[in-house]
């Protein structure tokens, strides 16, 4: 015999998820209680049935209560649901609560959903990495308690979707995963398609490998001056579209001025 005096075998059915009896009394136990509500929605919850509205009432009267959270329990639980296939519902929620407010400050949703539709199309699976890029927000990595290799990871992306770099030297300097993940925020900032030979270039160059070594340029060379042509010449073949041989590169190096 099933006992359930609260009613929550009907929730489970249904796919509801609510806070029991006073949800108020609930959050004030712990205000974390508001994200994981949050991220349980999102996971298990029918999404035809939206946000339970008592307990979006309890969430927009006590956000203030947020403050009370150390950073490491906000920044864990803001992961774990944007890791979640489709957290753009809950964060839109979250803004019309203030929640999302009081966890980033200056965050920007709007470009999230159609982050999540190139993700699909490009066949990338959830990061919330690159979902925390697309939202943007201050102080990120602090108010998140990011760990060092995550700020930086952060940091590559919000310093190249704004920028001119090309993705194929995205790709040579920070990786596939990394050409990718600006390919897609790219698009859902700036509302543009993927270009069609996003694929080609980004895998051709994420595998190139540069030709010249600062021994082929010794004796020749060397010091500040070595370092110098090296750069100048990786910036070349680069804007070769990596296909430089190491003989043309030595043939560009000759007729440099700068090496005159």
């Amino acid at each position: 015999m099933l006992i359930d005096p609260l009613g929550g075998f009907a929730d489970l059915n249904r796919r509801h998820v609510r806070f029991i009896n006073h949800p108020a009394d609930r959050i004030r136990e712990d205000y974390l209680r508001i994200l994981r509500f949050y991220r349980f929605t999102t996971f298990y919850g029918d999404p035809d049935l939206g946000f339970d509205p008592d307990a979006l009432d309890a969430i927009a009267r006590n956000v203030d209560g947020l403050v009370q959270l150390s950073r490491e329990r906000i920044g864990s639980e803001m992961m774990k649901l944007l890791s979640a296939p489709n957290p753009s519902p809950a964060i839109a929620s979250m803004r019309m609560t203030g929640v999302l407010g009081a966890t980033l400050p200056a965050a920007d949703d709007r470009a999230l959903g159609p982050l999540i539709q190139f993700e699909a199309e490009a066949g990338l699976s959830a990061d919330p990495i690159r979902r925390l890029a697309v939202l943007g927000g201050d102080d990120v990595a602090d108010r998140l308690r990011l760990s060092k290799a995550q700020t930086a990871r952060l940091q590559i992306l919000r310093d190249n979707i704004g920028s001119m770099t090309g993705l194929g030297e995205i790709a040579f300097r920070h990786g596939l995963d990394a050409a990718w993940s600006v390919t897609v925020l790219r698009s859902a900032i700036f509302e543009t398609d993927v270009p069609n030979n996003a694929s080609v270039m980004i895998a051709d160059a994420a595998n190139a490998k540069f030709p010249i070594t600062a021994t082929d340029l010794m004796p020749g060379l060397k010091g500040a001056a070595l370092g110098a042509a090296l750069r100048r010449l990786e910036q070349v073949w680069i804007a070769s579209d990596f296909t430089m041989t190491a003989s043309d590169l030595m043939t560009h190096l000759r007729q440099d001025p700068e090496n005159r």
